[in-house]
């Protein structure tokens, strides 16, 4: 099938248009590649010229950026790396104050997707979740908790709200990153594991069968879980910490630590 011209104004301001729209969506994210120019302008139905026109005014608005192996999505929104995040990671308060405002966000979008979700959105649930299956079957911790995070973002998706969509992709990168949710020591304990595991079965199986309370309630409880699981193992630690100085002095003293 021949993809339909772009209309309306300028044929390049429309173009222009057509491909914020596609970032606005969520259709490209921040560091997709384009088309080389001539596939493009061919999916486009434009000419290369026009086409460079319209580039060019994403380009000054800063929504396209050329890179060495090609023009792509500028990285604007994809991840919160501020030095604010480094001093927010460091007051157990306002990580509370994160947790919290992921709770309400998470139930927002879970009862969102259960409304909203399509067959498209659904095999892209099916598809996170078969990940996390594999990974936690496979004991690979890195690859679930990425499959934990993508699923997340699946559902923001199938939230179609834009805003949550947007909001929560750049907070994604602090989950990949944990920034503030310690991620590695959370997926290092089986238990934890298996627990984290049935949640998201529990948010994927009420999205898929559009049941927008219980999918709300499973989304909140998830979060409310990764909160008391992190605070525990914060307390574990600090009481081996403590431990370990008794044993050895605090590295202060004289003491030999088979005293």
């Amino acid at each position: 099938m021949e993809p339909e011209p772009i209309k309306g104004g300028s044929v390049a301001e429309s173009t222009a248009r057509h491909l914020k729209d596609l970032i606005l969506e969520g259709a490209l994210s921040p560091g997709d590649l384009l088309l080389p120019e001539r596939d493009l302008a061919v999916q486009l139905n434009v000419s290369r010229p026009t086409l460079r026109q319209g580039i060019k005014i994403l380009e000054d608005e800063g929504l396209i950026v050329s890179t060495p192996a090609g023009r792509s999505v500028a990285s604007l929104g994809s991840e919160i790396t501020d030095p604010l995040i480094a001093l927010i990671a460091s007051h157990a308060e306002v990580v509370d104050d994160y947790l919290e405002f992921r709770a309400t966000t998470e139930r927002m979008a879970a009862r969102l997707a259960a409304e909203r979700a399509n067959d498209v959105d659904r095999e892209r649930l099916t598809a996170c979740m078969e990940r996390i299956d594999r990974a936690h079957e496979g004991g690979v911790q890195r690859q679930e908790a990425d499959a934990d995070v993508d699923l997340h973002i699946a559902v923001y998706e199938a939230s179609h709200n834009l805003v949550v969509l947007h909001t929560m992709r750049a907070l994604s990168g602090m989950l990949r990153q944990g920034v503030i949710e310690n991620r590695e020591l959370l997926f290092s304990r089986p238990e934890t594991r298996d627990q984290l595991r049935a949640q998201h079965r529990a948010i994927y199986e009420s999205v898929m069968a559009g049941k927008v309370e219980e999918a709300g309630d499973a989304a909140e409880a998830h979060i409310h879980y990764t909160h008391r699981a992190l605070n525990e193992i914060k307390a574990s630690e600090a009481r081996l910490q403590v431990s370990l100085r008794r044993l050895n002095g605090g590295r202060v003293s004289t003491r030999k630590a088979d005293r």
